[in-house]
């Protein structure tokens, strides 16, 4: 393991490469024998399942219960939201047949011929379409309203260019999906959900994020509005880390979903859809990690404190009895300890390995430490290590963890807070913008200037975004017309 962190790109030689390798080397995934899939391993899935509960707790928070509904979308219904299928067509991933058979011209199967689907169906790259053609059949009267459904499952969107957690084929996330009596109803839970999602990237992820709302070019397919967290990595680029979307009432009117109000008059229902998937990983590992592997805060560490015994032979039983017994102490203050007693691998090999795995906190004890009542503590964020007191140890942890969610924090903030700049002048911007970073700039609100910048410089306009001054805007650095309002544009993930 010691030669595997050597051979770890460093990020300034190659950010891409090191991201990749890291991936990998910390075991959170490998790609899958699928062309631009991915197997998530079960250090990567815990992460993701820590990801998974707390959102779930925070959605359930605000009355939203969970669903399932099935992968497989009949073609028809992509057709009949019009923006909503041409955002998707290209991605999706067809079927065509129901059945295979033995090959009558050598060995393996083919598709049989006379087993085509009469419509095909559509492998879900999101569930609008056939969550409303449901929705029908749910929903009458005002009082069935609002209606707060979530579901966690997977989508294939079909990519040409694939990255592990950061845009794969197939990937895992969760989609809300809201049905309400009003237009105001229905645009404050879109609100909401994307403040769920910022409260969460911070107190969980220890990431900042940028609110905002995105440009007419950047919404999602059938949207009146998009909300947006934008998080910044170390290499200066955004990462789109979650979305929330006011869908008006062009779902309710495709799919005919209607109900009575209170003024006894039919109307239809206004949407809201909102969702994050296992990019938020991608996210983690850029935000956070450093050229000796993943750095996790403790809120989302799936191991938060390993204990690592450092013994010859049968003293083994010496330490278990000790260590073993702080890691109960532990476990009973609601800290997830693992207690790392194999005798397969060597103390050097198991520190590399949980130094690699971004453990917020390592104790270590060997026979001098125990003979002297003392133990090593080492911090993850900081690389740093001390001997201190065995005596009270667990009494210290719990506020260690703490300060370390708030230093690994603290430390994105500031990389996001330093990087941040207001930019008027378009020949400045062109050259600013290669070397990373958020740029806030005056547009005058047209698809065309948007377009000039996307072609000129790779960026592209993140948000409107929230917190930031939105007067004396002055002119559009790339048209010279006044501007409408002050972007966020960054090159991004």
């Amino acid at each position: 393991m010691a030669n595997e962190l050597k051979d770890l790109t460093k990020r300034a030689d190659d950010y891409s490469r090191w991201y990749n390798e890291l991936v990998v080397k910390a075991d959170l995934a490998e790609q899958a024998d699928v062309r631009g899939c991915m197997v998530i391993k079960p250090y990567g899935y815990a992460i993701w399942e820590r990801i998974q509960q707390t959102l779930d707790e925070r959605f359930k928070a605000t009355g939203v219960q969970n669903v399932y509904f099935p992968m497989l979308i009949p073609k028809s219904f992509l057709s009949r939201e019009a923006e909503h299928v041409e955002g998707f067509a290209k991605e999706c991933a067809v079927v065509t047949h129901y059945r295979l058979k033995a090959n009558p011209e050598g060995d393996g199967v083919v598709v049989d011929p006379e087993a085509k689907l009469e419509e095909e169906l559509i492998i879900r790259p999101t569930s609008e379409t056939t969550i409303w053609n449901t929705y029908k059949n749910w929903i009458h009267s005002w009082r069935d309203l609002p209606l707060l459904c979530n579901q966690w499952c997977n989508v294939m969107r079909w990519e040409m260019r694939t990255r592990l957690f950061l845009r794969t084929s197939e990937f895992l996330w969760q989609e809300g999906h809201t049905a309400h009596a009003t237009r105001e109803e229905a645009e404050a839970r879109a609100k909401q959900m994307l403040n769920v999602y910022a409260d969460f990237a911070k107190d969980i992820l220890a990431i900042p994020v940028v609110r905002g709302v995105k440009s007419e070019t950047e919404r999602f397919a059938g949207a009146l509005d998009t909300y947006t967290i934008e998080a910044m990595m170390q290499d200066g680029k955004a990462l789109q880390s979650g979305t929330s979307h006011f869908l008006g009432q062009n779902f309710g009117k495709a799919f005919g979903v209607q109900f009575v109000n209170k003024e006894n008059k039919p109307e239809y229902a206004w949407a809201t859809s909102w969702g994050v998937s296992t990019r938020l990983m991608g996210a983690l590992i850029m935000t956070h990690s450093d050229d000796n592997g993943l750095v996790l805060p403790p809120h989302l560490a799936p191991i938060q404190v390993v204990i690592v015994p450092i013994f010859k032979g049968k003293e083994i039983e010496k330490f278990d009895t000790v260590l073993g017994a702080l890691a109960d102490r532990l476990r009973a203050k609601g800290i997830r300890v693992k207690y790392d007693n194999a005798d397969n691998k060597r103390p050097g090999f198991k520190f590399a390995d949980y130094e690699l795995k971004g453990v917020p906190v390592r104790l270590a004890m060997g026979g001098r430490d125990l003979e002297n009542g003392t133990i090593e503590l080492m911090r993850r964020d900081l690389l740093e290590k001390e001997t201190v007191p065995f005596e009270g140890i667990e009494e210290r942890i719990p506020a260690l963890l703490e300060e370390i969610q708030q230093n690994v924090y603290d430390k994105a903030k500031r990389r996001l807070d330093e990087n941040i700049f207001s930019c008027d002048d378009y020949a400045e911007f062109k050259e600013r913008v290669k070397q990373g970073g958020f740029y806030l700039c005056p547009w005058d609100g047209t698809a065309e200037t948007e377009a000039k910048i996307k072609a000129d410089t790779q960026a592209t306009i993140r948000c409107v975004p929230y917190g930031y001054s939105q007067e004396n805007l002055g002119v559009d650095m790339v048209s010279g017309k006044p501007a409408t309002c002050r972007v966020l544009i960054a090159r991004s993930y």
